[in-house]
């Protein structure tokens, strides 16, 4: 996964995509993910996206990628895309302490 990510500071990360997806004429390579907002995480159960649920991440993403990925973008999307980017949104949600806890052990 190091390959695919882009660290642009602690608010944005980037993903290369293993598999482009097709819109349009043009093909997406890669997506930026923002950390999301409380607002972007509405209707969404935090314990769901920190299990990496798919519903959850179809719901989530759309509203914190640029380009902004449709529902239907990432229900094409390959499954080690989906989790790449999963992974990302919830690298966002964990504490800080929880983080430096990790990274300790």
């Amino acid at each position: 996964m190091t390959d695919t990510l882009k660290t642009q500071n602690d608010d944005l990360r980037t993903i290369e995509l293993e598999a482009p997806l097709a819109r349009g004429n043009g093909k997406i390579t890669e997506v930026t993910i923002r950390k999301p907002t409380s607002g972007a995480l509405r209707g969404a159960r935090l314990q769901a996206l920190l299990e990496m649920d798919v519903d959850s991440m179809l719901l989530v993403l759309p509203r914190v990628t640029t380009p902004a990925l449709t529902k239907n973008d990432l229900m094409m999307m390959s499954p080690g895309d989906l989790i790449n980017l999963s992974v990302e949104v919830v690298n966002f949600l964990l504490p800080k302490s929880v983080k430096s806890d990790s990274q300790n052990d």
